[in-house]
């Protein structure tokens, strides 16, 4: 599903309707002007003919409207062209699959998750939490590891139910916490949306991220 908001939607139908409108009643006006002045010429006393300088002004007024018709005419055909490449570029997104620090889903199959140890860490634990903040399951990981595979079990070994988790690694040394960074997970873009001038992606789990936060893109299957 593609979602243009604000930018992109208003760039796509808004401004072409709202541009057509402007430009039908700049042209009006500017005709109704140029009929008025040629009248105005054509009937003027030729005892008190018009003053130079207000026929001077009269046509630098005719040539400003008719400036403002065809920049008008301009940057509505700008507008199109930027709201079709807005659209193909969100295409693009949806069906890929991206990794990224935002929660997850967890289904009946294993995760993949990503993260990386403090460089002086002696010990490193991924934690997970449930979509209440809870943590449901600590893993002892090896700190020279990146990747690591979690099964979708607790503590205990029992089944987690299907839903949306978080995933971190906390960092030791001597038994003290050194830090705890979110880990990423691959997730899939079920919807993109442009909003105030940035691409937003809504992955499976329901999250939206900012394509800032994504680091690493693959094929959906």
């Amino acid at each position: 599903m593609i979602t243009p908001t604000n930018s992109a939607a208003a760039t796509a139908a808004g401004p072409n309707a709202g541009s057509n409108t402007q430009r039908s009643a700049l042209t009006s006006d500017f005709e109704t002007f140029l009929r008025m002045l040629t009248v105005q010429a054509r009937n003027q006393d030729p005892l008190e003919p018009l003053d130079s300088s207000e026929y001077a002004s009269q046509l630098a007024q005719f040539s400003m409207v008719e400036q403002q018709v065809k920049a008008n005419e301009l940057l509505s055909g700008l507008a199109v062209t930027l709201g079709a490449v807005n659209l193909n570029q969100l295409t693009g997104w949806v069906g890929m699959n991206v990794q990224t620090t935002a929660p997850f889903r967890f289904e009946d199959q294993a995760i993949a998750i990503s993260a990386q140890a403090e460089p002086d860490a002696d010990r490193a634990e991924l934690v997970i939490q449930d979509d209440q903040g809870a943590v449901v399951d600590r893993i002892t990981v090896p700190t020279d590891k990146s990747e690591f595979e979690w099964a979708g079990v607790n503590g205990a070994g029992d089944p987690l139910p299907a839903g949306t988790y978080a995933a971190s690694l906390d960092s030791y040394k001597n038994g003290k916490l050194l830090s705890n960074t979110p880990a990423s997970v691959f997730g899939r873009v079920v919807e993109a949306q442009v909003s105030e001038g940035a691409v937003i992606l809504k992955l499976d789990s329901g999250v939206e991220v900012p394509v800032e936060r994504v680091t690493q893109i693959r094929t959906g299957a």
